[in-house]
């Protein structure tokens, strides 16, 4: 479940806990800078072909990895999280009612046209269009306003203020495309025969679907501190795990993010390239597919909770390099927040994962009673991390009396899942290895625990929990946020029905010939291929 980030573990694996902040010493934002140029660089997707390029639709790892590379966003993410200047030199609240964006001057789109603020506010604007199907509407419910206000200023007004705008401004939702070419594109925008017009660091040059995607850098980039050293950025589709190592390990690829745990454990002695543990805010979790399946009973979910042993997971399934999850999102979210403290001591005081308790793991199921047939629980075909962790959760509930069938799924039917309710209809699990892609928890939990929310499959509705989400986003006031946010994670965290599992490291691998990229979850938000050069021979 995307939407919408921060620094890593808290406690060392296996530690149930959640309570310290502090990140393990093997874990790095950042690689050494690439210096030289570099012709080609051959990085692989291993969650498949992305269904689409357009920023108002991209909300998953495969696309995401793609689109930041050739679309803007107002505010720029770096590798620590932490918000940048982007196409807006600044963006700031002049009031509780009013953002400003001073855009910056000289920008080009990859055609030679200036960037105009008439193509940021239809950038915005278009995502609460219904003919766009975008997915990050619901940013704007508080805006009332998006204006020209300056030859280079567009300014958003907004019924009170709203901490997680600002803060979106650095995700997709913040990218800026030119607007002739997007109306001229219609529903073809973003996809292989549409393409896309944007300001990044490289253009789209082909997409040959089932295949791979090319990009071609930008010589008139705007940025200079930024000038892509890789002539040519190519993406293979490889989802199979065993198929991504042998190409890791003879070079005919150069790198992946989301390494599985399988591969790194095959390429943890490779001569030829490094892997990298980074921060991130990933979450896995097995939420219902829908309010009518037997998994929407939070105390069947409670049940298969107990049957699972999370330190075991941990270890087997993610080599270590991941920690028990006590909630919907980790602490790192709010690492950079001037209230995390406030906001590290709530997550703290949540109970800890539960160690496996067969016994009451039973009586729980017997007391709702078991379903009639096997749970069909999804997750995309070649996936072997998702399938070891099914596999696993499957023997679990076996030893309680619950059966689960596991059911794999082509990546572009596992990808639309998330956003198309029909696709759900005959599952009952879905295991997400979901993201937060922006530092603000109470945005990225409302869109699942609020009524209507993107991620609300089973209409899961509590009034308070809503004021007070509601009051984290609204207040201005970091400590006041904090606190609403905590008292509604006190609540919802024992009621949503979804099994919390684990908070993964981010882990790359990148060939020794090449270096630079980030190595955290930032990349996500960010131009990070353009960081990419080679290594001195």
């Amino acid at each position: 479940m995307s939407a919408g980030l921060v620094a890593t573990a808290a406690c060392s694996p296996g530690s149930g806990s959640g309570a310290p902040n502090a990140a393990p010493a093997d874990l790095s934002a950042t690689t050494p800078p690439g210096t030289e140029p570099v012709d080609r660089v051959t990085w692989a997707l291993p969650y498949g072909e992305p269904t689409t390029l357009d920023p108002a639709k991209v909300g998953d790892y495969s696309p995401q990895t793609v689109e930041a590379n050739l679309c803007d966003t107002l505010l720029r993410m770096n590798a620590d999280l932490s918000p940048a200047p982007g196409l807006a030199e600044k963006a700031a609240w002049t009031d509780d009612r009013t953002l400003v964006l001073d855009l910056r001057p000289g920008v080009a789109f990859w055609d030679g046209s200036p960037m105009r603020p008439e193509d940021v506010v239809h950038s915005l604007r278009r995502q609460t269009d219904p003919q766009t199907q975008g997915l990050y509407g619901s940013y704007l419910a508080g805006v009332t306003a998006i204006d020209i206000t300056g030859p280079n200023q567009v300014t958003l007004r907004t019924k009170a203020y709203d901490q997680g705008l600002r803060k979106a401004l650095a995700t997709s939702f913040g990218a800026v495309g030119q607007e002739a070419y997007a109306r001229k594109a219609g529903a073809g925008y973003g996809t292989p025969t549409g393409g896309l017009m944007c300001t990044g660091p490289y253009k789209l040059a082909s997409w040959k679907s089932g295949d791979s995607i090319t990009l071609e850098r930008n010589d008139a980039y705007w940025d200079p501190q930024l000038k892509p050293k890789a002539a040519q950025v190519v993406f293979r589709f490889i989802t199979n795990s065993n198929t991504l190592t042998g190409a890791l390990l003879s070079g005919e690829v150069d790198g992946t993010y989301e390494l599985p745990p399988t591969s790194a454990t095959a390429l943890a002695k490779a001569k030829n390239g490094t892997t990298y543990l980074g921060p991130s805010t990933q979450n896995v979790l097995l939420v219902p597919g829908h309010a009518d399946s037997p998994a929407a009973d939070r105390r069947l979910l409670d049940a298969l909770s107990l049957a699972v042993d999370r330190d075991a997971l941990v270890k087997n399934v993610f080599g270590g390099a991941a920690n028990p999850l006590k909630s919907l999102v980790p602490p790192l979210t709010w690492a950079g927040d001037p209230a995390a403290a406030r906001l590290d001591a709530a997550y703290a005081a949540l109970p800890s994962a539960p160690p496996p308790d067969v016994a009451a793991a039973k009586r729980l199921v017997a007391e709702v009673g078991a379903p009639s047939r096997p749970l069909v629980a999804a997750i995309p075909a070649g996936d072997q991390k998702g399938l070891q962790i099914l596999t696993f959760f499957q023997a679990a509930a076996k030893a309680v009396g619950v059966g689960i069938e596991i059911r794999q799924l082509q990546p572009t039917e596992m990808s639309s899942l998330f956003y198309d309710p029909s696709i759900r209809q005959g599952i009952d699990l879905v295991l997400t290895f979901g993201y937060v892609g922006m530092p603000d928890a109470a945005s990225y939990v409302g869109e699942m625990v609020n009524p209507g929310g993107l991620f609300n499959w089973t209409n899961y509705n509590n009034p308070e929990v809503t004021r007070l989400l509601g009051e984290a986003r609204a207040a201005s006031d970091p400590d006041v946020s904090a606190k609403a946010y905590a008292e509604a994670q006190a609540l919802f965290t024992p009621t949503v029905p979804v099994v919390f599992l684990a908070a993964p490291h981010e882990r790359m691998f990148m060939n020794k010939r090449i270096s630079g990229a980030p190595a955290s979850f930032g990349y996500l938000g960010m131009p990070w291929a353009a960081y990419l050069g080679g290594t001195p021979r």
